[in-house]
């Protein structure tokens, strides 16, 4: 048999080609991080504003206590009404703010990050009792206002529809907030949306809740 010549006499490579490959360019940003800091600097812009606001998406749910999966931005919501006002208080504290095409969000970065303020969620307008729903919560060190679990959940059912329906993100929410969500609302809500309604079906038959006591 012939020996390659890379190889030492007893058949093994020598050492020196077990080296690591060397390192190049630079490690990959940690996004989870980056939105959480650009998600408290907005926070804390909004706050000195005086507008009432509350922290939605991915990030409220791990505020809620769900594992870190940030999709690409950080999402706010606040009454139309206020959103001049609010808007004005981002751009003084250094944050690029630009109008979306659509009518129902604008949008900003900061960091690299995307920040989108939300008047509408899944075609709703934000409304004074939502965010009256909304809980105090410590986001990383800082105290902000957050959509309660069952408004938050509430939010992602509506926004199923046959163009967009993952249940995958939503079942691990479901499992993590259960005891923190009134199933029974969301039951008289959704229960004559199809797509909803199987969701919370599936729920039922993996014993997640109990659809007929609203609790699991």
């Amino acid at each position: 048999m012939n020996q390659h010549p890379a190889d030492t006499a007893d058949g093994f490579p020598p050492p020196e080609s077990l080296s690591p490959p060397e390192m190049t360019g630079q490690l990959p940003r940690d996004h989870t991080q980056a939105i959480l800091e650009v998600t408290k600097h907005v926070a804390a812009l909004l706050k000195q504003s005086g507008q009432p606001f509350a922290l939605a998406g991915s990030v409220a749910a791990f505020a809620h206590g769900v594992p870190a999966r940030f999709q690409h931005d950080t999402d706010f919501c606040m009454r139309r009404e206020d959103a001049d006002a609010a808007i004005k208080a981002l751009e003084e504290g250094g944050i690029e703010m630009r109008r979306a095409a659509e009518d129902w969000l604008v949008k900003g970065r900061s960091g690299g990050e995307e920040i989108d303020l939300i008047f509408e969620l899944a075609r709703r307008p934000v409304s004074e009792e939502l965010l009256e729903r909304a809980t105090v919560k410590s986001v990383d060190s800082v105290w902000m206002p957050v959509l309660s679990p069952t408004d938050l959940m509430d939010s992602r059912l509506a926004a199923l529809s046959e163009h967009y329906c993952d249940f995958g993100d939503l079942l691990p929410m479901a499992r993590m907030l259960r005891e923190q969500i009134d199933w029974d609302r969301l039951d008289r809500v959704h229960r004559d949306a199809p797509l909803p309604d199987a969701f919370l079906y599936l729920l039922d038959r993996l014993r997640v809740i109990d659809r007929g006591k609203g609790t699991s």
